[in-house]
């Protein structure tokens, strides 16, 4: 099964993901999902949440950034849904994709959990 990992290479914590994953002997599949050509859509996003285990927006966002994009504490889903599809580095990252698993990468070891 291919493992797909979102990925911000100027991103510290993204570059300790990727490493760890490589040094386990995966060699996923890398999505730059800064790139105007690999960003995410709004349905993408809800079935990363779905995966995650039916989670809301808000358990990958980027909340100091979401400040700073004029998202407010009162957003619904759907808007935060669309400010990250609009703005991916409201994104938090890295997030590793297994199936119908994914999880986020923080701390990195995370990512081992859906190998």
């Amino acid at each position: 099964m291919i493992y797909t990992i979102l990925h911000n290479p100027v991103c510290s914590t993204s570059r300790k993901g990727l490493d760890l994953l490589t040094e386990n002997g995966i060699e996923p599949v890398i999505r730059k999902y800064m790139n105007e050509s690999e960003r995410l859509s709004v349905e993408e996003l809800r079935d990363i949440a779905r995966k995650m285990g039916g989670v809301g927006p808000r358990a990958f966002l980027r909340e100091r950034n979401a400040t700073e994009a004029g998202l407010s504490a009162a957003a619904s889903d759907a808007d935060v849904f669309a400010a990250m599809a609009n703005d991916p580095k409201l994104i938090q990252r890295p997030i590793g994709i297994k199936g119908d698993k994914a999880v986020l990468g923080r701390p990195v070891e995370r990512l081992l959990d859906i190998v």
